[in-house]
């Protein structure tokens, strides 16, 4: 049942040829960088949410699951939410200083953004 996932085939132009078999491509993480080679931009961003503000964490450069572990390091040394996608940490709130300072003390080139 697994090589009929039709939703991985979306878009895909149906073929005639028995012999023919579907080949998905494979998406590979990039390999996460040491912190002392990471160059992270600090912001704050108010477009979109409501006026709400929030700090912006981007330009990291590694796996998904080491950016939800920096995201979750994050919001807890804040104590508010957020979330880490895209190569982006979202944490609720203006804490651009505080969370600049957290980035170069575990060893992050951090600077602030705006």
């Amino acid at each position: 049942m697994a090589d009929n996932d039709w939703k991985k085939r979306l878009g895909v132009v149906f073929s005639t040829n028995p012999d023919y078999r579907y080949e998905e491509e494979t998406q590979e993480q990039q390999e996460t960088l040491p912190p002392e080679k990471q160059k992270l931009i600090v912001s704050i961003d108010r477009r979109n949410r409501g006026g709400k503000q929030v700090t912006l964490v981007s330009g990291f450069t590694g796996t998904d699951e080491d950016l939800a572990d920096l995201a979750r390091t994050l919001k807890v040394k804040c104590g508010v939410g957020g979330s880490a996608k895209d190569g982006e940490i979202t944490i609720q709130g203006d804490f651009r200083d505080k969370v600049t300072a957290l980035l170069t003390e575990m060893g992050y080139k951090a600077r602030r953004g705006n």
